[in-house]
């Protein structure tokens, strides 16, 4: 490969040239590493100013003494997640880069070295990053967990994956897959077809999910054999499930008495996993959210936890974290308009002092999640970065 510059086109001056050797076993492993056509390998280039040679089975670094160590951690740590089987694709990378300008590329391993299943094609399912890692690590290590953050952070995917590996480790006897219909009123009755026709719009994306990790022909045996439900969440009502994994999906829809209805369904040897973005409520004007109520009344119990993931989490296209991040600073900046706006109006036309970001809010459980300090914004209450 020829000679890799610097973003600017220019090599790093001789003056600043630390150098570092990176040896692969083989060429193989250098395309694994690098990427088609070497997307891998420019995403790096462009975001250190040091110079990148590969010839051969060695990589060639150089440039200052920091940012060298910075580029080779960084480059080794992905180099364990190809030897460990992981198909490293852009969005790995740029995470990867995220953690070695955090000063964090010895994390970079520990990132996907948890297989939670494999689907029926073969895939593993891994967490992709800090933040989800540590959410599946609170599933497996409470009774309920709260998964909170915007979409495409693979809340209810890793908790579906989650669930599959209990079942098939005879962990639990069943799961039980649900989610609030028609927004909140849940008015089935007004809908055409069976119970079966009603809900299933509203429960496709959970459908996709399984087929995805199961087969068809697998998910169909067990829905047939009653291992796996999926229902509307007024259907819980006056159950008590046992030796259940249920996971409660699109909770910012739910009322604060249906989140209690929800969780005091959970019988012995069972699992709860509630997931929403508390910044996407379609529930009517002036009906609060469950999902926003439950983190005041349940923050600090023992087993209960709730991980709060954030754009950083988001493993969907690149795009997908900047429009989330240029919504919250708009809906910062509404909120501050509003403030002043208010202050105006009184006495003294004094406004109050902002506060910081995420001040008052809670954060109970925030250990486990990735980046769990402000929980969103948006809302009047708590908030939480699917």
């Amino acid at each position: 490969m020829p000679d890799a510059r610097q973003p600017n086109g220019a090599a790093p001056p001789a003056a600043e040239g630390h150098v570092a050797v990176i040896d692969l076993a083989d060429h193989s492993e250098a395309l694994q590493l690098f990427g088609r056509g070497d997307q891998n390998l420019r995403l790096i280039q462009d975001s250190f100013p040091v110079q990148i040679v590969s010839r051969g089975d060695h990589i060639r670094l150089r440039g200052r003494p920091e940012e060298v160590r910075q580029v080779a951690t960084l480059f080794e740590g992905l180099l364990q997640q190809v030897r460990r089987g992981v198909a490293l694709g852009p969005e790995d990378v740029r995470y990867a880069i995220q953690l070695a300008r955090e000063g964090r590329a010895e994390r970079i391993p520990e990132v996907t070295d948890d297989v939670i299943v494999t689907t029926a094609r073969g895939k593993p399912i891994r967490p992709k990053t800090l933040g989800q890692r540590r959410y599946v690590e609170a599933i497996r290590e409470n009774g309920i967990v709260f998964g909170i953050g915007p979409a495409g952070t693979g809340k209810t995917y890793l908790a579906m994956a989650v669930a599959i590996a209990s079942l098939k480790a005879h962990q639990v006897a069943r799961i039980i897959l649900t989610r609030p219909a028609v927004e909140a009123g849940e008015k089935l009755g007004f809908l055409p077809g069976d119970l079966q026709d009603k809900v299933d719009p509203y429960l496709r994306p959970l459908y996709d999910a399984l087929w995805d990790m199961l087969g068809v022909e697998t998910f169909q045996k067990y829905m047939n054999r009653g291992l796996i439900e999926v229902a509307p969440l007024a259907y819980m009502r006056g159950r008590t499930l046992d030796d259940s994994f249920i996971i409660l999906d699109e909770a910012q829809n739910t009322t604060p008495e249906q989140m209690k209805m929800f969780l005091t369904r959970l019988g012995f040897g069972s699992k709860a996993v509630v997931t929403g973005d508390v910044t996407q409520v379609d529930l009517p004007r002036g009906r609060h959210s469950g999902l926003a109520h439950v983190q005041q009344v349940l923050k600090g119990i023992e087993g209960i936890q709730f991980v709060y993931l954030t754009e950083r989490d988001v493993v969907r296209h690149p795009l997908v974290q900047q429009i989330i991040l240029a919504y919250e600073a708009y809906e910062r900046q509404e909120e501050q308009a509003a403030a002043g706006r208010d202050g105006t109006h009184r006495e003294g036309g004094a406004a109050p002092p902002a506060g910081a970001p995420g001040e008052g809010r809670p954060n109970g459980g925030q250990g486990a999640g990735e980046a769990a300090g402000r929980p969103g914004a948006g809302m009047p209450a708590q908030q939480a970065g699917r």
